[in-house]
C-alpha cells in the first residue's frame, strides 16, 4: 500500500532524474537510498555507486559494460575492435541475462562460459578456476566472473568467498547477480547465505521481487566511485552545464545510459521508511517460513518427490507431483517420458479453473518439475495447503 502510494506521488510529479535541478529530492532519495544498500552489502560506510535500473537484466550488463572498461577505458572510444578477445564467467544455473547482456555489448554469448554446478544449483570453484586458466591459455582475457545469489530455479546461493579468492587471484572483476537473493541481506537469520558479497566489485539487487516493492525497482551498486561515470559519461553541454551553481556530482543522467530515468528510487524509500529494515526482516523471513513449511509437508507425503535433496536456500521449493498410475512404475524411459507431461496437464488444468499457477520447467536432463516461488508474506499455511491439496485434485487422474 505504502508502495503503491509512493508510485501514484512519482506519476503526479512526472519527472525525470537526469539532473538535481529536475528532480532535486527524488535524487537525494536515490543517493542516502543506495548508500544504505552498499552499506548492508558491507562496503565500509556505504562507499562506492549505484543507480537504479530498468531490471535485473540491465543491472547485470551494466555491471559488464563496466568491468569491461575498468580492464579496458579505450574500448569506450575505439569499440571491440580495439581490444582482445574479453570472456565471462558464470553458472550454468545463472539468469539468461549475463548471455544477453555479452550479446548487447558486442562481446557475444560464446564468450560466456558457463561453470558447472553441484546437486543443489552452486557454482563449483574449482571448476571456474580450471576454465579460467583454459581461457588464459588459449590467449583469452578473462574479465568478469558473475556469480548468483538466488538462482532463478533452485534458489541457489553461489560459494561467494571461493568464488572472491579466485577472482582476486586472477585480477578479474566479480559480480554477483543478487536480484533474486539480495533481499536476504535484510535479514540476520538468512543474510550469512551471502557470505563473501561485501568483496564484489558490483552487485544487482531487486527489491521489487524479494522486498515487495512494486515493480520496478532494480538496483546496480559499484564498490568504486566515480567509475560508472567516467565509462558513461558524454559531457551533453545542453544538460550537464559545468558551470551550474550547485554540486555537479548530484547530476546522475551522465553515468546512465539511458537519458529519461524513471523516478524508481521513491516505492522503495517510503516503504522502508514505513517498515523498517526490521519490517522488511519480518516479511522476507516469513517468506522463507512458508517455503520452509511447504518443503516440509511435501517431502515424505506419498505423490511427492523432491528434484535435490534437502530443505532449499530461498523460497523456490523444486518438486514432482506423481500421480497414482505413475507410483508403482520402475524408472524407465516410458515413465520419464509420462512424468514430462504431469506439470505442464496440471499448470493448464490450475489456470483453467483460476485456483492457482505454479511455474514448471525442467531442467538438464531432468524432465517437468514445479517450482513454487514464494514471495508474497500475505500467503498462509492454510494457503500452501490449499495448493498441495489442489495439485493432487487436478492430477490424480492423469
Amino acid at each position: 500500500m505504502v508502495g503503491l502510494a509512493a508510485d501514484w506521488l512519482t506519476s503526479a510529479a512526472n519527472t525525470n532524474m537526469f539532473t538535481y535541478e529536475i528532480a532535486p529530492v527524488f535524487v537525494l532519495l536515490e543517493y542516502v537510498t543506495l548508500r544504505k544498500m552498499r552499506e548492508m552489502v558491507g562496503w565500509p560506510g556505504g562507499c562506492g555507486d549505484g543507480i537504479f535500473s530498468p531490471g535485473g537484466a540491465i543491472s547485470n550488463m551494466y555491471a559488464m559494460l563496466i568491468a569491461r572498461f575498468k580492464m579496458f577505458p579505450e574500448v569506450k572510444e575505439k569499440g571491440m575492435a580495439a581490444i582482445p578477445r574479453l570472456v565471462a564467467f558464470t553458472s550454468e544455473h545463472s539468469h539468461f541475462s549475463v548471455k544477453k547482456g555479452a550479446a548487447a555489448l558486442g562481446i557475444g554469448t560464446d564468450s560466456v562460459i558457463l561453470i558447472r554446478c553441484d546437486e543443489r544449483g552452486k557454482m563449483i570453484p574449482s571448476d571456474l578456476e580450471r576454465r579460467i586458466v583454459e581461457a588464459k591459455q588459449k590467449g583469452f582475457v578473462p574479465f568478469l566472473v558473475s556469480a548468483t545469489a538466488g538462482t532463478t530455479v533452485y534458489g541457489a546461493f553461489d560459494p561467494l568467498i571461493a568464488i572472491a579468492d579466485i577472482c582476486k587471484k586472477y585480477k578479474v572483476w566479480m559480480h554477483v547477480d543478487g536480484a533474486w537473493g539480495g533481499g536476504l541481506l535484510m535479514s540476520r537469520k538468512h543474510k550469512w547465505k551471502l557470505n563473501g558479497i561485501e568483496r564484489a566489485n558490483s552487485v544487482t539487487w531487486n527489491p521489487h521481487k524479494m522486498m515487495g516493492v512494486p515493480l520496478q525497482c532494480s538496483a546496480l551498486l559499484v564498490r568504486e566511485e566515480g567509475l560508472m561515470q567516467s565509462c558513461n559519461q558524454m559531457h551533453a553541454s545542453y544538460l550537464f552545464q559545468q558551470d551550474k551553481h550547485y554540486d555537479l556530482s548530484y547530476d546522475t543522467g551522465d553515468k546512465a545510459l539511458q537519458c529519461g530515468r524513471h523516478v524508481d528510487v521513491f516505492k522503495l524509500w517510503l516503504m522502508w521508511r514505513a517498515k523498517g529494515t526490521t519490517g522488511f526482516e519480518a516479511q522476507i523471513d516469513k517468506c522463507l517460513e512458508l517455503a520452509e513449511y511447504l518443503y516440509n509437508k511435501i517431502k515424505n507425503r506419498e505423490g511427492y518427490e523432491m528434484v535435490f535433496d534437502g530443505k532449499p536456500q530461498h523460497t523456490n521449493v523444486c518438486f514432482w507431483y506423481i500421480p497414482p498410475s505413475l507410483r508403482g512404475m520402475e524408472d524407465s524411459e516410458e515413465r520419464t517420458s509420462r512424468l514430462m507431461k504431469v506439470a505442464p496437464v496440471i499448470k493448464a488444468r490450475m489456470m483453467e479453473y483460476g485456483t492457482t499457477m505454479v511455474s514448471y520447467q525442467p531442467l538438464g536432463d531432468k524432465v517437468n518439475f514445479f517450482r513454487m516461488v514464494i514471495s508474497n508474506p500475505a500467503a498462509t499455511h492454510q494457503d500452501i495447503d490449499f495448493l498441495i491439496d489442489e495439485i493432487e485434485r487436478l492430477g490424480q487422474d492423469l
